[in-house]
């Protein structure tokens, strides 16, 4: 695993914090490469978690220039609180953690955007917002636009939140996110942080993000029993921390 080193960019005169990626990945070898390839240079570590996979992610990923961590237990949380553990137990702790899924349907050039309102404006977390970014004809199905669309609605009732996306590409304070206590360890990850941020007073904001067809089947969004686990995953968080 080779060492962590200290990496800084500038945007203008003002230079950016330590920044760190992490990468949940299941059996995506034909994509995760492309996405670590993508990460623009300033980002000092780029995480992958590999979630039980059976074909050549860990290879391509390390083969790219990732960290790969290996989690057995399959979920997308658990793989998230893997990595999280990990970065917790280095000496030197990023300033801004950032997420990103392991099938290049995000562009991760768009980081920067993503970051700039934490380093610049003060907020805690960003989140990249596809409802409000150019979206590829057929990247998102009717159960995940449908989906966001009530859990972000039902948070601006009970929550009072003004979130239009649960996206998965996101920037969070590093010591603000440990604060926070996250527990989930599948498809209820994004929604909680999102609540628990909003619970203790966050300031939050979003970002458009442009997003495009993934490579391969979702796991979710792609199977009948991933969209409705998803569906009540979601639906039953927002009734726990109600």
């Amino acid at each position: 695993m080779p060492p962590l080193m200290q990496q800084e960019f500038k945007h203008g005169n003002k230079r950016m914090p330590v920044v760190d990626v992490l990468i949940p990945a299941f059996n995506e070898e034909n994509s995760v490469g492309l996405v670590v390839r993508d990460i623009p240079d300033f980002v000092r570590n780029i995480i992958v978690v590999n979630n039980n996979s059976n074909d050549s992610t860990v290879k391509v990923a390390r083969a790219a220039g990732a960290i790969v961590l290996d989690e057995p237990k399959r979920g997308y949380g658990k793989a998230c609180l893997t990595g999280m553990e990990y970065i917790g137990q280095q000496e030197t702790q990023p300033d801004i953690l950032v997420f990103l899924d392991a099938d290049y349907s995000d562009f991760p050039e768009q980081m920067e955007d993503v970051i700039l309102p934490i380093t610049e404006r003060g907020f805690d977390m960003v989140i990249g917002s596809r409802a409000k970014g150019e979206k590829e004809v057929g990247s998102m199905t009717f159960p995940q636009i449908f989906g966001n669309w009530l859990a972000t609605s039902l948070m601006k009732m009970i929550y009072k939140t003004d979130y239009s996306d649960l996206g998965p590409f996101r920037a969070v304070k590093w010591e603000k996110l440990k604060s926070l206590g996250m527990v989930d360890e599948n498809y209820g990850w994004t929604i909680e942080m999102q609540i628990k941020a909003a619970k203790a007073g966050w300031k939050t904001t979003e970002v458009a993000v442009d997003y495009r067809k993934r490579i391969g089947v979702s796991k979710v969004s792609g199977t009948v029993k991933g969209v409705f686990g998803a569906g009540y995953k979601i639906l039953w968080t927002i009734w726990k921390y109600w």
